[in-house]
């Protein structure tokens, strides 16, 4: 146990590395410079055009409506089959998301008809795919060669999850900047954060060192990378400490112009997990990591929003 800068750092200490100390208070070290060219990279890779919608528990036979890109789609879910298409009526315009399912069968509210998996008429499903943790869209995008399902990170073999969605007014580089700025993490969040240092920094990834609070003074320390596995994802994946193997999946999907929605999934893994435990433990566990999450948000959409209001401006 040791104690720095008023945190009492519970749990095995960390091996040391070599990177730089922090030298300075959060707005010498930080680089914006840096930050916008690991954006430019993360947002040249391929996304195979999979938009995450929402968690996949969230997704039931009762219809919901999402906008995409400018698309306006209905989803709901067939048994283990996730369906989507356009929420657009082909008789006469209605709100798909307004209607009901029967057996799997999506109703119109307004006269009835009836579409299922097949095209009809001008209303055509888009592919979707449920990776047990969310439930993806593709759409076409120019000159984006479309893959047969999501980039994904590696994740952990057992893991419980917690998956939150917040809308921001930004556009997606707004929410990649802020997750590839960990220099703003004691300063925004000093409830959740009490120390930080970076150890290593590349053209399109950083890893840092950083306590964690768990009740007050008391924290833990790991240390994570933030990297990129495609334009629209940022990961944070806890490589050393207490939750080792955990990831963090920020995916961002754009609504409309200076419309952004927000899907952040925490994966969060322990050597002590069998299928079977992190299960029954999803129940305790899930709760706490989506306020924790919801509550960092609240800073970070804010961060992300004036960023656009600058973009805006210039």
């Amino acid at each position: 146990m040791a104690t720095m800068a008023r945190l009492i750092v519970i749990g095995r200490a960390l091996p040391f590395h070599p990177g730089r100390p922090r030298s300075g208070p959060a707005w010498l070290e930080a680089r914006p410079e840096w930050i916008a060219g690991a954006v430019a990279a993360a947002q040249a890779r391929s996304s195979g055009g999979w938009f995450a919608l929402d968690a996949s528990r969230r997704i039931t036979e009762r219809p919901r409506g999402f906008m995409v890109a400018g698309q306006p789609l209905v989803v709901y879910r067939d048994g283990s089959r996730v369906i989507a298409g356009p929420d657009v009526c082909p008789h006469m315009g209605a709100r798909l998301s307004e209607g009901r399912t029967e057996h799997g069968i999506l109703v119109c509210p307004w006269h009835g008809l009836r579409l299922g998996d097949q095209r009809r008429g001008s209303w055509q499903p888009v592919p979707t795919h449920d990776d047990g943790v969310l439930v993806w869209v593709r759409l076409r995008e120019p000159g984006e060669p479309p893959t047969g399902r999501p980039i994904l990170p590696a994740r952990p073999h057992h893991f419980v999850d917690g998956v939150v969605r917040v809308e921001a007014r930004c556009d997606p580089r707004d929410v990649l900047a802020n997750r590839f700025d960990p220099w703003h993490g004691t300063e925004l969040h000093p409830y959740a954060f009490g120390r930080l240092q970076v150890l290593d920094i590349g053209n399109d990834h950083v890893v840092v060192r950083v306590a964690k609070r768990i009740a007050g003074p008391v924290a833990v320390e790991v240390d994570a990378r933030f990297d990129s596995p495609e334009r629209r994802t940022i990961v944070m994946t806890i490589i050393a400490g207490p939750g080792q193997g955990s990831v963090v999946e920020t995916h961002v999907a754009p609504i409309a112009p200076g419309r952004t929605a927000i899907v952040e999934a925490s994966l969060a893994s322990s050597l002590r997990f069998g299928r079977v435990f992190a299960r029954l433990l999803s129940r305790v566990i899930r709760p706490l990591l989506e306020r924790s999450a919801r509550r960092l948000w609240i800073d970070d959409r804010a961060y992300a929003e004036r960023l656009y209001q600058l973009h805006a401006q210039s």
